[in-house]
């Protein structure tokens, strides 16, 4: 049975992903879309979508903003853009998106399933239904404007939407996962992510059964008249009512107000097993790459935190802003994104996958070992504190080819960093 699995706090950013950006997140997104799908199959990406945590961290590591409710958007709108001519080959199909985008849907789940031949008319109702669900049956004070169904075809689905509080300026997001889902009114969510807004009505809760079915009995029975009689005449005397059992507790990944990365929002061990396993590893799996002028060791750090995330379990993305230092953040924080070294991990992927699907998987395996080896170094290992990490990135950012909203970095010494 899929249920929830967290919350998360996600506050809302405005702005746009500049195209720069976006075109590549779109070929990063897919890249490490199709690595994932190589190893471990389409059921696994979409057990992993479905997790808040390893959703934001997917986010982080293509250089968006590591913990807003962007991500959601910018990361749905790369997929849909990098999987589409991929769709053939993958049997992945994203569908949906932000306002108008997201009521195409069930239009686009028919089409796909003409395409490939499964129930699309079906897929549709049940895009219909979860997002009715999310804002009928869950009452927690946020409206729905994005709705993403990626489908497979074999029929296998995962939906990833979000709603705003505009007076709250947050965002919470909800994920579900067809797999084991047995019914859409009985705690059907894989995750939800957002602030605690207090009392919530929360209907398709498994234990609001018989709430829902009493709701309906007195309407069939009472009237809605007379329902709002007898509402009025007991509003200053309501009976007395037993909780229901509490909830487990759940996984809670906050993500705060502040858009810097502080170091107590990273895991110190694990960064410091990432860039221990890129100095150990890259003489030995990468050393093509070492000799690329400038940004060669700097990359196999990425690929470091990108291989993570391919290949990492879901008790490893705790820590979503850690990865924000593979690529920097469009808003320079924690750095301006570096692009030529986001080129390099592009290509060095992009290679290991073109080469796996001739099974020829030497590449993809160094990416296997150089995260083995940071879970391996982790334990033991030390290095420098987050400021001087990032300090150092920002040193180096003009060499880097670091860009930002803001626009191109300028040589270290040649004017005063950004505060």
């Amino acid at each position: 049975m899929a249920q929830r699995t967290g919350k998360a706090d996600l506050p809302l950013h405005g702005g746009r992903v500049p195209r720069w950006l976006g075109e590549r997140m779109t070929r990063l997104g897919a890249v490490i879309t199709e690595a994932i799908v190589q190893h471990y199959g389409r059921d696994e990406l979409f057990r992993r979508l479905a997790n808040p945590f390893w959703f934001q961290s997917f986010g982080a590591v293509m250089g968006m903003d590591w913990h807003s409710s962007g991500i959601t958007t910018s990361v749905l709108g790369a997929l849909k853009r990098g999987l589409t001519p991929l769709s053939g080959e993958l049997g992945i199909h994203v569908c949906g998106g932000r306002g108008s985008h997201s009521r195409k849907t069930p239009e686009e789940l028919l089409l796909i399933g003409d395409r490939v031949g499964i129930d699309g008319a079906s897929l549709g109702s049940t895009s219909r239904l979860i997002a009715k669900v999310d804002s009928a049956a869950v009452q927690d004070g946020f409206d729905l404007y994005l709705h993403g169904f990626i489908v497979a075809d074999d029929g296998k689905w995962v939906v990833i939407q979000q709603g705003m509080n505009g007076d709250r300026r947050q965002a919470r997001r909800y994920h579900w996962l067809s797999e084991g889902l047995t019914s859409f009114l009985d705690s059907p969510h894989a995750a939800i992510e957002g602030r605690d807004q207090g009392e919530i009505i929360n209907l398709a809760d498994r234990r609001a059964e018989r709430s829902r079915s009493r709701q309906l009995d007195l309407l069939g029975s009472l009237g809605p008249d007379r329902i709002i009689r007898e509402f009025n005449a007991l509003e200053g005397h309501p009976p007395a009512t037993s909780k229901l059992d509490a909830q487990p507790m759940l996984p809670h990944l906050i993500m705060p107000a502040h858009h810097d990365v502080r170091q107590e929002d990273v895991n110190m061990r694990r960064l410091h097993g990432n860039l221990a396993a890129a100095a150990d590893r890259g003489p030995v799996d990468f050393e093509d790459l070492l000799l690329t002028p400038g940004v060669g060791a700097r990359t196999v750090k990425a690929l470091a935190m990108v291989a993570e995330v391919v290949h990492g379990t879901p008790c490893r993305f705790s820590d979503p802003a850690r990865f924000s230092l593979a690529h920097g953040g469009k808003d320079r924080h924690p750095f301006p994104v570096p692009l030529k070294v986001y080129d390099e991990t592009i290509s060095v992927m992009k290679s290991a996958v073109r080469k796996g699907r001739l099974g020829r998987d030497e590449e993809l395996a160094a990416l296997k070992r150089l995260d083995d080896q940071s879970r391996i170094l982790e334990r033991y290992v030390t290095g420098p504190d987050l400021k001087e990490i990032v300090a150092g990135e920002f040193d180096q950012s003009f060499s880097y080819g670091g860009r930002s909203v803001f626009g191109w970095e300028p040589p270290a010494n040649f004017e005063t960093r950004k505060s």
